[in-house]
């Protein structure tokens, strides 16, 4: 019989644990055994010789910390939430309110007297028009959706705060101040740190220096040369240059510009190689010559039997997509979850307009937001001339930033599914379904057992939920 049982961090160190696993390659022991007969000294050692002298960087996997971040920006938290191999919960803007003072004044400022009085200004008067919209909206929602006999105000609440949160929250700024659990081991943690301590903002390498610090209580070792990397500060800096000489150009919101065009015939041959004892050409030849009826079958045989929640074949990751995407900053932070994605992000301003929600201009607060935002793109000016990464602190959700996107059709399914939902915020819905269209053309057969929504498209829900999608 198997036998199967937890390390437990109640009475293990996560450096201690790493050494258990680390200590299976080479010695028959039980690993509860090899944990019981280390303590924190040994360990230390060990990870001194074989991880940070060797470069065995894998073992630091073993070592999982559970970290509290609180007090943040959810602009810094882009940086410290970019990092693919770790799970993050942070404070949602549809299901918690943002007090008046929940937003973060970056320290560059301090030296800046007159910007940062603007821009505490600026950043004060979107906090006040997010709370009129929030009254307003609920007002208005619960005039259109009254409560049921007997339906107490929590319960009518947590059915219905999204319609008016969701709408309200695109007048947050990236300032806006969060909270965030992180699950991630040791070895990534040390990557998150190099990127934190190397970043631009002083926010970022603050907050950076601070998890370290914490961490290094739990793995003092694993964490201990991790230093800001001066090369990605460089290469940063003559990029920055580089950029500056691409011309404008007006391009469409959500462009496919590149695919696999050969990807639904390197799923099946994939699928086929892996019961196959041939080479994958040969597969390949065989799913060629198939007439469409037969490519068909074996998708349906395949994907057709999948349900509602069950994950598709890693083989679908052989067919992939690349999309150049704006989209408003809001649908970002929803945008940014799917972190099997490959994505590049440029730099969040108020440049490229600013969405302007349907529910905005009924509740007779189109003047109140336009003014709101106004107000922010001012700022943002003013502060860019100074400092650039500084000023994206005061961008409200409503603003768009462009987002290049490259992923395979396996992480498109899930993404499409989830992101297509009725609950999902209509913003990223719209991204979704564009995309969605998109891949569907290119690669029809595979895509035909999505089972996304019926009766939507992201025409639909740029008609539904926008009184305008992008106010210059």
């Amino acid at each position: 019989m198997p036998r199967v049982y937890l390390l437990s961090p109640q009475r293990y160190p996560p450096e201690v644990i790493a050494v258990a696993f680390a200590k299976a390659s080479r010695s028959p022991q039980p690993l509860d055994e090899t944990a019981a007969s280390l303590d924190q000294s040994k360990s230390s050692r060990f990870h001194e010789k074989w991880v940070i002298g060797y470069g065995h960087a894998s073992v630091a996997e073993h070592a999982v910390l559970h970290i509290a971040v609180e007090g943040v920006s959810r602009l810094a938290i882009e940086t410290l939430e970019s990092n693919r191999l770790a799970s993050y919960t942070e404070k949602s803007t549809r299901y918690q309110p943002f007090g008046p003072e929940d937003f973060v004044t970056p320290p560059e400022l301090a030296e800046r007297p007159t910007l940062q009085a603007r821009y505490q200004q600026s950043v004060r008067s979107l906090f006040a028009a997010y709370h009129r919209c929030m009254d307003a909206a609920r007002s208005e929602i619960a005039r259109r959706h009254p409560p049921q006999p007997g339906e107490s105000p929590a319960r009518w609440d947590a059915r219905h705060r999204s319609q008016y949160a969701d709408v309200c929250r695109f007048l947050l700024p990236a300032a806006a101040q969060a909270h965030l659990g992180i699950t991630i081991n040791a070895r990534a943690l040390a990557h998150a740190l190099r990127k934190m301590l190397s970043h631009p903002l002083a926010e970022v390498r603050s907050v950076g220096e601070a998890i370290r610090r914490a961490a290094a209580a739990e793995t003092p070792t694993l964490l201990r040369y991790v230093e800001a990397v001066p090369a990605w500060q460089q290469a940063d800096a003559a990029l920055r240059l580089e950029a500056a000489a691409c011309p404008a150009a007006e391009d469409d919101w959500c462009r496919l510009l590149d695919w696999r065009r050969d990807g639904e015939a390197h799923v099946l041959a994939a699928l086929l190689y892996r019961f196959s004892a041939q080479p994958f050409s040969a597969c390949l030849a065989q799913v060629e010559k198939m007439p469409p009826s037969a490519r068909g079958r074996l998708a349906e045989q395949v994907l057709g039997v999948l349900g509602e929640h069950d994950m598709p074949p890693r083989e679908l990751e052989y067919a992939w997509y690349e999309f150049d995407v704006l989209m408003d900053q809001g649908a970002y932070y929803e945008f940014k979850r799917h972190r099997m994605m490959t994505q590049t992000l440029q730099p969040l301003s108020t440049r490229w307009g600013y969405a302007l929600p349907r529910l905005i201009v009924e509740i007779g607060l189109e003047a109140d937001y336009r003014a709101a935002m106004a107000e922010a793109a001012a700022t943002y000016e003013a502060l860019a001339a100074w400092n650039p990464d500084v000023a994206a602190y005061v961008v409200p959700n409503a603003f768009h930033r462009r987002v290049l996107a490259a992923f395979n059709l396996r992480e498109a399914y899930h993404f499409l599914r989830l992101r297509t939902a009725a609950n999902a915020h209509f913003s990223i819905r719209r991204v979704a379904w564009r995309m969605a269209e998109h891949i569907t053309a290119v690669t029809p057969l595979l895509t035909a057992f999505l089972r996304l929504p019926a009766g939507e498209t992201w025409q639909d829900v740029t008609r539904r939920y926008f009184a305008a999608w992008r106010v210059e």
